[in-house]
């Protein structure tokens, strides 16, 4: 029997390649994936990473195995993955560890139309199967065929937002030696837009930095040519191009939160009335600019999965999460931080001002950010903090995920523990930096006394 306990985590499977992640589990799971999902065909690609294509290639040998044939789209970033997956109709398996170091690798799955497959939904019966082994199919085994969708993603993308009117923009990329170096030529090719490219050399041992743009120390370079050769605007992407950061002209970073909110804005602005989906670390600035828009605010739990199902069931037509993760009705409800980039761009050379300018209106309030605090028990941090607050006065709390406490003052906090480490994690907003500052002191004095 083989455990994946170890590497199924809530949204896909990741782990160290050799000791958790090796060809033999790919293949094993590649044919469990095709027992859970059924055919015609399952649709893999995989990232930039030196371990990626064998493990594909496996796991592309587990669901022939089973009888079901195999489109394979090569290099590629997980919204590209997901592009295919929509347009085809077919299953798919994406191989990234994202934004982990060079030493991971792992397995994004969705179904036929990008939907998601999670802990909840598909991943525990996989891990279940493989356990118990995999039954051996007996009839004539599918076949492989390669297809290059790049084009095609890239045309899909454009014509989802309306660039042909935009003046002429000076952006810098950067890609971390991640998959963005791979998408961004085609998906910019034929806009006026001079992209300064930043590590497009695609190399999964990340020679430059890590691909993780959420922390502060790898944008510095992007901030650094920013202001060198004065850009409108920089963007930068995470190891698998799913998700986008983005910093204006001053190489100041722009928050997720008000990137949601003007993306929320546009597309209102197509739909006015639809329903907006955010997740509850979002700033509450969202949902006040969702409802001043017409739109209907629809808060949710963090994670993808949950995000997805809230928008099929109340038919939102955009979703955004503080991670910078950005969700499309248009693009089979599945993210895409290079749809959101896309949007940036619009809004920005739509306008004759500058990129802090346009986002003054989006940004109201003071944040955190994530501080992670390492504690030896979780749980009984987490009572403190309730106790702490449960009397205060004017206090609201609810445990939709983790805890969210807001106080009279409208400043809120929201604290979750992580799922695989002893870490709590909090985010805190302000009216102002005075307030939030405060607030954040005074919890995190409670979570580390």
């Amino acid at each position: 029997m083989r455990d994946l306990s170890g590497i199924v985590k809530a949204y896909d499977i990741r782990g160290l390649v050799g000791d958790d992640l090796n060809t033999d589990v790919a293949r094993e799971v590649g044919a469990a994936f095709t027992r859970l999902v059924g055919g015609p065909a399952v649709v893999v690609g995989h990232d930039m990473r030196d371990s990626s294509p064998e493990l594909a290639a496996a796991f592309s040998e587990g669901v022939t195995g089973q009888g079901i044939d195999v489109i394979h789209i090569g290099l590629a970033g997980t919204d590209m993955l997901y592009f295919a997956s929509g347009q085809l109709d077919l299953p798919g398996a994406m191989f990234t560890a994202s934004h982990n170091p060079a030493q991971y690798n792992g397995i994004k799955l969705c179904r036929a139309g990008a939907a998601p497959v999670g802990q909840d939904s598909g991943l525990s019966e996989i891990k279940e199967l493989v356990g118990h082994g995999v039954p051996e199919f007996l009839g004539a085994q599918g076949t492989v065929t390669e297809r290059d969708m790049l084009g095609e993603y890239a045309h899909y993308l454009r014509g989802l937002v309306d660039l042909g009117a935009i003046r002429p923009l000076r952006i810098v990329v950067d890609a971390g030696n991640g998959m963005a170096g791979h998408t961004v030529p085609s998906v910019f090719d034929g806009l006026p837009v001079e992209v300064v490219p930043m590590y497009f050399e695609l190399d999964g041992t990340f020679p430059n930095h890590e691909a993780n743009p959420l922390e502060p120390a790898n944008l510095v370079d992007l901030q650094a040519k920013v202001r060198e050769v004065g850009a409108d605007a920089g963007l930068a992407f995470d190891g698998d191009a799913d998700r986008c950061f983005v910093v204006d002209a001053a190489g100041e970073p722009v928050s997720p939160s008000a990137i949601t909110a003007l993306v929320a804005t546009r597309e209102l602005a197509k739909e006015p009335g639809a329903a907006v989906i955010h997740n509850l670390i979002t700033s509450k600035a969202v949902p006040e600019i969702v409802t001043e828009q017409g739109g209907k605010p629809v808060r949710t739990r963090v994670g993808h999965s949950f995000i997805k199902q809230t928008m099929a069931e109340t038919g939102a037509i955009f979703g955004g999460e503080h991670s910078a993760h950005y969700y499309f009705r248009d693009f089979w409800r599945a993210d895409s931080g290079m749809l959101a980039a896309l949007h940036v761009l619009a809004a920005l050379g739509g306008q004759s001002g500058s990129l802090a300018d346009l986002m003054a209106s989006y940004t109201r309030y003071a944040a955190s950010g994530e501080v992670n605090s390492t504690v030896d028990d979780p749980a009984a941090r987490m009572r403190a903090v309730i106790e702490t607050f449960r009397n205060r006065n004017g206090a609201r709390i609810d445990e939709l995920d983790g805890l969210t406490v807001e106080l009279s003052d409208g400043s809120w906090f929201n604290l979750r523990p992580s799922n695989t480490e002893p870490v709590l994690r909090l985010n805190v907003e302000g009216v102002d930096s005075t307030s939030m500052v405060a607030l954040r002191d005074e919890v995190l004095a409670v979570l580390r006394k």
